[in-house]
C-alpha cells in the first residue's frame, strides 16, 4: 500500500505561507477600508446632504466644501483598495478554485470601476456652487437643483454597482465555503451580507429607499470577514483541501493540491495531482 511522505506536509506549508501573508494584508485593507469609508461618506458627504432639500444641502457643501472634497477624495482611495483587495484575495482563494477565484476578482474590480463612475458626480457639484465665476455662495436656484441630480446619479450608479458587488460576496462566499478554512458561519455570513447587499440596491433604485433592514447585517458579514483575516489568516493551513483533494478527484483538480505518494518499489515521491497555485 503506498505510504505518504514527508514532501506533501513541507508542500502545504509552503504552499500556505503566501495565503497567509495574502489573508492578513487583505484583513487589514478591509479594515481601513471601513475606517475611510465611514469618515468619507457618512460623515464628510452623507452628512451634509438633506435628502429632498437642495437649499439646506447647498449651503452645508458650501460651508464645508472642504470636507465635501476630502470626502469624495476618500471614496476614491477606497475604490483603489477595492481593487487592491479583489486580488489579494484572488491568491487566497485560488488554491480552492481558480476559475471561481478569478470571477471573483474580476467581479469586484468590475464594482470598483463603477463606484469611481458614481463618485467622479460628486466632483462636479462644489463647481455648481460657485455660479458666474464668483468667490463665494451656495449657486442659484437652477444650481442647488443640479445638485441634488448630480447627488442621485452618485447614489443610482453606486446601487448599480452594489449589485455587482453582491454578486461579488456570494461568489466569494462560495469560495469561503468549500475552502476548508474560513469556517462555515463566517461563510454563511458572507453570503447573507451579498444578499443584502442585492436586496438593498434594487430596492433603493425602484422604490428609491435609502436604507433597508438588511443594510446592517450587510455590513456585519463584511466586518466578520475582515476581522477573522487579520485574527486567524496567518494560521490558515492547506491541509484540509488537501484532503477533500485525497479523497475526490475532481475536488483533487479543483483545489490544485500537491499530493505525494511513495511507490512500494521505489524511494521516488510521485506526484499525485497538480501543483498548489500560488
Amino acid at each position: 500500500m503506498p505510504t505518504r511522505t514527508l514532501q506533501k506536509s513541507d508542500h502545504l506549508e509552503d504552499a500556505a505561507a503566501p495565503v497567509n501573508r495574502a489573508s492578513v494584508n487583505a484583513g487589514v485593507a478591509l479594515l481601513i477600508m471601513g475606517v475611510i469609508s465611514g469618515f468619507s461618506y457618512l460623515f464628510a458627504v452623507k452628512g451634509l446632504i438633506t435628502s429632498g432639500n437642495a437649499v439646506k444641502t447647498a449651503k452645508d457643501i458650501s460651508a464645508h466644501e472642504s470636507l465635501f472634497r476630502i470626502g469624495y477624495l476618500g471614496l476614491f482611495l477606497v475604490a483603489v483598495l477595492d481593487v487592491i483587495v479583489a486580488w489579494v484575495l484572488f491568491r487566497v482563494f485560488a488554491p480552492v478554485n481558480r476559475t471561481i477565484a478569478l470571477v471573483a476578482a474580476w467581479l469586484r474590480t468590475a464594482y470598483a470601476a463603477i463606484f469611481v463612475v458614481a463618485i467622479n458626480q460628486l466632483t462636479k457639484v462644489p463647481g455648481l456652487l460657485r455660479p458666474l465665476g464668483s468667490g463665494a455662495g451656495d449657486g442659484t436656484s437652477q444650481s442647488r437643483i443640479e445638485v441634488l441630480h448630480r447627488i442621485d446619479a452618485y447614489n443610482n450608479i453606486w446601487n448599480v454597482g452594489l449589485i455587482v458587488f453582491g454578486l461579488y460576496l456570494l461568489v466569494l462566499a462560495r469560495l469561503a465555503y468549500r475552502s476548508g478554512f474560513v469556517p462555515r458561519l463566517v461563510s454563511v455570513l458572507i453570503g447573507i451580507a451579498g444578499f443584502g447587499y442585492l436586496v438593498d440596491s434594487f430596492t433603493a433604485l425602484s422604490i428609491r429607499a435609502s436604507e433597508t433592514p438588511l443594510s446592517s447585517v450587510s455590513a456585519l458579514g463584511e466586518i466578520v470577514f475582515a476581522l477573522w483575516l487579520v485574527i486567524r489568516g496567518r494560521r490558515i493551513t492547506l491541509h484540509s483541501v488537501s484532503n477533500r483533494a485525497d479523497s475526490n478527484p475532481d475536488a483533487r483538480e479543483e483545489g490544485h493540491v500537491t499530493s505525494s505518494i511513495q511507490s512500494p518499489n521505489s524511494t521516488t515521491p510521485v506526484s499525485a495531482g497538480p501543483t498548489a497555485s500560488k
